[in-house]
């Protein structure tokens, strides 16, 4: 199976690369280097899986869908009925042939995660910049390698989940900049616990369950089953399986983790300052999960080499937790602190550093993007490391720097599981 894939992969690098040589236009930012695009130019795009996530990527400003790919006829449709009928817009059920147009600026990618990784590697090899639904991959191993793709081929990478940098930060009340700035200015002390629960607003899906008992059941026509499945595991079409609860079955996502996972501890990797590193031990309490569906967790500890600590408090035991606790001070939801006055000390700090928030500016001029393949993965890992301990059913070290679990050769096995043939990244 291993020499299998790597014909696949020869075999699909070798015709997307002459597709693209074929065609004597490639994407403008390509042909002209930085700052080639005039500011008024619109970048061009197309979305792969066009479900009710994917749809919402089409209005944004500043770019103009010339293409979309979803597996099912119906999605395909709705897509185009939201554009107005979508006229002179490209129909695709096979997204390594929409990778190929040159027309094509910037992917979106906002199918299922267990197809994050590998479409997004491939739009990145076939030149095109990419915008990513969260979360980032549904591997670590995945992600390791989107990384490396990105950055080999000199592509702007964006992770959509908005908070490190607007949008008020759900219970808090605020953006994250005031957060950061309170962390940075030494008035919490050192180090920080970060406890993420309904009581200091932050909601974990737990209706993002899988059943355990699934029935197979007649295939829709107007799906490719076979083709959303890609790289996961056959298994006997349910209905529950796909589109709108597939969060609920580890070969796809992770459940209320998966779901709004990165949403809530992107942002405390930002603002703890750990956007290079990731914890050195997770430690889980929950029930025994389901092999095949995701169930439910109380409570997961992660703890960062200099004693930082982020735990997500399923069961909302701790009601009357802070949001951020350190030995100098505490923050509650909505932002309010236990520290005197601290509004009028903070205005004294400087504000954190800038970042590159206009993902449309990030392509035309060839800038990083604030939330990128880097920092996401990073992320996107602490993610990972909470659904691996909770299918193994047990607490975990980890090697921030390999990358890896210590000690423990069943984790690590998940850390690449292996995909179904002929799909690889």
């Amino acid at each position: 199976m291993k020499s299998k894939q790597k014909n696949s992969r020869r075999f699909f690098l070798k015709n997307t690369m002459g597709a693209l040589a074929a065609f004597t236009i490639v994407p403008r930012h390509v042909l002209g280097g930085q700052g080639y695009l005039a500011p008024s130019d619109t970048l061009t795009k197309a979305i792969v899986g066009v479900g009710g996530m994917g749809r919402g990527h089409i209005p944004y400003a500043g770019t103009k869908v010339v293409a979309v790919c979803d597996v099912d006829t119906r999605h395909i449709q709705l897509a185009l009925d939201a554009m107005g009928g979508g006229k002179g817009v490209k129909t695709f059920r096979d997204y390594r042939e929409l990778i190929t147009l040159p027309e094509v600026d910037i992917v979106h990618v906002a199918t299922p995660p267990h197809w994050h990784g590998i479409i997004a590697s491939d739009a990145a090899r076939a030149g095109k910049d990419i915008w990513c639904e969260k979360p980032m991959t549904r591997t670590i191993g995945e992600g390791k390698r989107l990384v490396e793709a990105v950055q080999q081929y000199g592509r702007i990478f964006r992770l959509n989940t908005w908070f490190r940098f607007e949008d008020n930060f759900y219970g808090m009340n605020t953006t994250v900049k005031p957060i950061k700035k309170l962390v940075e200015s030494g008035m919490l002390g050192w180090p920080l616990k970060v406890t993420v629960s309904k009581h200091t607003g932050f909601d974990w899906k737990f209706y993002w369950v899988g059943k355990t008992h699934l029935e197979p059941e007649a295939i829709p026509a107007e799906l490719d089953y076979e083709m959303w499945l890609g790289p996961a595991p056959y298994k006997p079409y349910n209905a529950h399986r796909v589109h709108t609860t597939f969060r609920g079955y580890w070969d796809y996502d992770g459940g209320g983790l998966g779901d709004m996972g990165q949403h809530y501890i992107d942002p405390v990797q930002y603002f703890l300052g750990k956007d290079d590193t990731s914890p050195v031990s997770v430690e889980i309490d929950a029930p025994q999960q389901h092999d095949d569906a995701v169930g439910t967790w109380r409570k997961i500890t992660y703890t960062y080499a200099d004693g930082c600590q982020i735990i997500l408090d399923g069961a909302g035991t701790e009601e009357k937790a802070a949001y951020i606790e350190g030995p100098k001070g505490k923050v509650y939801k909505g932002f309010k602190c236990d520290i005197p006055d601290f509004e009028r000390k903070l205005a004294a700090f400087p504000d954190p550093e800038p970042q590159v928030t206009d993902f449309i500016d990030a392509v035309k001029n060839r800038k990083k993007f604030a939330l990128n393949e880097a920092n996401g993965h990073r992320s996107c890992t602490i993610v990972n490391m909470g659904k691996i301990a909770l299918q193994l059913g047990r607490s975990l070290k980890f090697d921030p720097v390999k990358q890896e679990f210590i000690d423990d050769e069943g984790a690590n096995r998940l850390l690449n599981p292996p995909l179904r043939a002929p799909w690889f990244i």
